[in-house]
């Protein structure tokens, strides 16, 4: 392996970034659930005040109607630097069910596993360790470089809410908009392919949920009084979730295709070049028996590049011991869509309720609710000279050329849409996590290898693109 000072520097600091992170992941921040918002303001304190000792000279904490939000800027003394804007979240996921930890989630414990030391923890990968890295990697460009101040202008909002859909955050960025202005937001929320293969994200999906309320009787009836005589709907929901997809697993909304980007060929054939075991993945992390979805494209363009209809909950009568023989009066279903570039969630609602019209058997009546908002899905520009000085980073942390870095399409989605939004700023993405940490399900864990890499690759990339002209 070739060496750097970047490199040496975050090699003799590890047990820094061990420590910080330690302490971070002891407080259980979970933002989605009021009995730990004291907890998540402690998050928030102890991040700022671990920013303070890394040597940014603002941090602040910004309140929002629900979780706070941090702060921080360093100013490069370069006149003309370009401005970089760091994203992550504090906040972390539930962690039931419980008994399904080897070890207790808020006490970070080291396992050994098969590809090198693992810390197992809540946060561990999503979001607390994508953040902390960042804490050493400024460091090391400091050092490396011999700086007092960073060759751009560093600045960081780590909001407390992203595990509860950011419903604050557009509204945030509205209001510190000044504050945020930025040439590039680095968004590190995300991960790569596999432990030696360089890699970076460079298009999220979007999001839009609907709740859908099936009526027939007024109230619950007798089934051998009534059954077979008026409509059930459970019956109904049945039939109407089953219409969701046609026989080539296409969604069946009216119009949902049509403002759908199509894959270019490039694009294709750069996601073509991620190694992929579907056998292995099926095995590991999507624990299930075969894949499934839109015919005529691979299972991770499916996951990544293609838009999607799940159903999340159905629900309705009686689910309790033994039987009740009654034809329920309502019937509930959640669903969710995840959305492709140039879609728009807000146009989703519209075309559930159209959907639910065109099903809707006699004698039923629907109700469709579809929360505003949503999230949009954002893209990386792959041929900008900021995504240029992403990849010449990650390479040099992983001992690899930039045409060598990996394209992945991250099919989860989070609130960088509004990052783009608000702020009028290119996105590229640099995140340590794997496919197989386990984030949002129990025993998440971090291959401590990759938090190292990106330390380094932070440090690396405040050089790289200090040579971005504005």
């Amino acid at each position: 392996m070739s060496s750097s000072a970047e490199r040496d520097f975050v090699t003799a600091h590890l047990e820094d970034l061990h420590a910080d992170l330690d302490a971070w992941l002891r407080i259980p921040s979970i933002s989605a659930d009021p009995a730990h918002a004291g907890d998540v303001r402690a998050s928030a304190g102890w991040l700022a005040e671990a920013l303070r000792r890394t040597g940014f000279p603002t941090v602040e904490i910004w309140d929002t109607p629900g979780a706070p939000a941090v702060f921080a800027e360093w100013p490069s003394a370069d006149a003309g630097a370009p401005v970089a804007l760091v994203y992550g979240h504090h906040d972390v996921q539930p962690v039931d069910p419980l008994e399904l930890w080897e070890h207790p989630p808020f006490e970070p414990t080291r396992v050994e596993g098969p590809d090198g030391p693992e810390l197992h923890a809540r946060g561990a990968i999503d979001d607390k360790g994508n953040v902390a890295f960042h804490l050493l990697g400024i460091r090391a460009h400091l050092a490396a470089t011999g700086r007092n101040t960073p060759a751009v202008t560093v600045k960081l909002v780590i909001e407390g809410e992203e595990e509860s859909g950011s419903p604050h955050f557009a509204d945030l960025l509205r209001e510190k908009r000044d504050r945020l202005d930025c040439d590039v937001v680095v968004v590190s929320d995300t991960g790569m392919a596999a432990p030696h293969l360089p890699s970076a994200v460079t298009s999220m999906r979007g999001l839009a949920d609907a709740e859908i309320t099936l009526r027939g009787p007024a109230v619950d009836l007798h089934s051998g009084s009534f059954g077979g005589a008026v409509p059930n709907p459970l019956h109904a929901l049945a039939q109407l979730i089953s219409a969701l997809h046609d026989d080539q697993g296409r969604v069946t909304l009216p119009g949902f295709y049509d403002a759908v980007r199509p894959l270019s060929e490039r694009e294709r054939e750069l996601m073509g070049r991620v190694p992929f075991d579907e056998a292995a993945w099926l095995a590991g992390p999507a624990a299930s028996r075969t894949t499934t979805g839109e015919a005529g494209f691979s299972t991770q363009e499916r996951i990544g590049a293609r838009p999607t209809a799940e159903v999340n909950g159905m629900w309705g009568g009686y689910t309790g011991p033994g039987h009740k023989t009654i034809i329920p009066a309502e019937a509930h279903a959640k669903l969710t869509f995840r959305l492709v570039a140039d879609q728009r969630p807000e146009q989703i609602a519209d075309q559930v309720r159209a959907w639910v019209d065109q099903h809707l058997p006699e004698g039923i009546e629907a109700e469709v609710h579809a929360p505003p908002g949503g999230v949009a899905p954002c893209a990386s520009d792959l041929d900008s000279p900021y995504m240029a000085a992403l990849l010449s980073s990650i390479a040099q942390a992983w001992d690899s050329s930039p045409d060598d870095v990996l394209f992945m399409k991250e099919g989860g989605s989070g609130p960088e849409a509004d990052l783009v939004d608000q702020l009028d700023a290119p996105l590229v993405f640099l995140g340590a996590g794997l496919p197989t940490d386990r984030i949002h399900s129990p025993n998440e864990r971090v291959l401590l290898s990759q938090l190292h890499r990106g330390a380094e690759a932070a440090a690396h990339l405040w050089r790289e693109l200090a040579t971005v002209a504005r």
